[in-house]
């Protein structure tokens, strides 16, 4: 009987200690394909940051003012991309804006590095909620809507511009995830809050 529990202890060992050595090393396989997983996310969104945005227009920064000023700035784009400005910013830390806010002001956000999203009335309702969503949910991004731009939906960081035609166009991620305080930006890491609120 002696022997039979022996056995039976041993027997009792070594399943625990196989069991823990399959539970240990699935853990680990686990915890390696999770890591391997959010590295390649990593890598595909770093690949999309870097591939040229389709249509993208761009200015030359260094010919864009950047003084402060306090009369009214004629910019040659709408909306404007960059150029002089007024001191204060808008505050541009998830901000949604639903009347039209001061060019001069918003410029100066965009030199803090901050996305500008700005809809015409032709844009459709659904579209402009689903950026409001977006912008709601991104530091160092603002919307409002500009009634004479050119196209129905535009984003604009510093020297940076593209027109798209629904929220879900890939180049709206691609525009966030390159120029939200992104190399274009001339002060980075400037305050997006403690400016003007509309």
């Amino acid at each position: 009987m002696r022997r039979a529990e022996q056995a039976r202890e041993r027997r009792n060992r070594i399943i625990t200690i196989s069991v823990s050595a399959v539970v240990v090393a699935g853990l680990i396989g686990f915890g390696a394909f999770m890591l391997n997983k959010e590295s390649e996310k990593k890598e595909q969104a770093e690949a999309a940051a870097k591939a040229p945005i389709k249509d993208e227009k761009s200015w030359d920064a260094k010919k864009l003012g950047r003084n402060h000023v306090t009369k009214a700035v004629t910019y040659p784009m709408k909306p404007p991309v960059g150029g002089d400005h007024h001191q204060a910013w808008m505050n541009c830390d998830r901000n949604v804006y639903d009347k039209p806010i001061p060019e001069v002001n918003a410029v100066h956000s965009l030199e803090h590095g901050a996305v500008w999203v700005t809809y015409s009335d032709k844009a459709p309702a659904a579209e402009v909620q689903k950026l409001k969503d977006k912008v709601g949910k991104t530091s160092y991004s603002m919307i409002s809507p500009v009634k004479d731009q050119a196209g129905a939906i535009m984003l604009s960081a510093w020297g940076k511009q593209v027109t798209v035609d629904a929220a879900d166009d890939p180049r709206v991620d691609q525009f966030f995830t390159r120029y939200v305080q992104g190399p274009q930006t001339p002060e980075p890491g400037a305050a997006c809050t403690g400016g003007l609120s509309g």
